[in-house]
């Protein structure tokens, strides 16, 4: 995925130091019940849709927007599935990144499921019970947003 202008900015004052950004992840379901995935670029893998925010841009905003670059579909958010942090990751350039994921169950509106940029290989819709091999990110994810029950978010642990 393209680092964002702002992220580069960031990085020529702070190197490699651990940054901690906000992140927005779709799980897009059409009128068939059947989930919308990309296979990225990067490493080949299928996803659901992710992406960062812009500097003051709202999460659900964001979560449209990065669904429509990638894949030329439209959406609406439903609900919050699950708020959570992720575990820091390193880049092959050093690169250091944590990130708050914030995951959208979204209904798609319109437009044609299509690779739409260059962070996507390929793009399509999936039947649930023929998903792709797929990294528990997603997988989770997909499950949660299918259940009608409360944003996830991690235990509180009292001490």
């Amino acid at each position: 995925m393209p680092t964002p202008d702002f992220i580069r900015d960031l990085r020529a004052s702070i190197g490699h130091q651990l940054l901690y950004l906000p992140g927005v992840s779709a799980v897009v379901l059409d009128d068939q019940d059947r989930v919308l995935l990309g296979r990225r670029a990067d490493n080949g893998r299928w996803t659901i849709i992710c992406g960062i925010p812009e500097p003051g841009e709202q999460p659900a905003t964001a979560v449209v927007r990065e669904v429509e670059e990638e894949t030329a579909v439209r959406c609406v958010p439903e609900r919050i599935v699950l708020v959570r942090t992720l575990a820091p990751v390193t880049y092959p350039n050093d690169d250091r990144c944590q990130f708050v994921d914030i995951c959208f169950r979204c209904r798609a509106v319109g437009g044609e499921a299509r690779v739409n940029d260059d962070e996507s290989l390929d793009v399509g819709w999936f039947p649930l019970d023929a998903l792709p091999e797929m990294e528990d990110f997603s997988l989770s994810r997909i499950k949660q947003a299918l259940e009608d029950g409360p944003t996830w978010f991690e235990p509180i642990i009292e001490e």
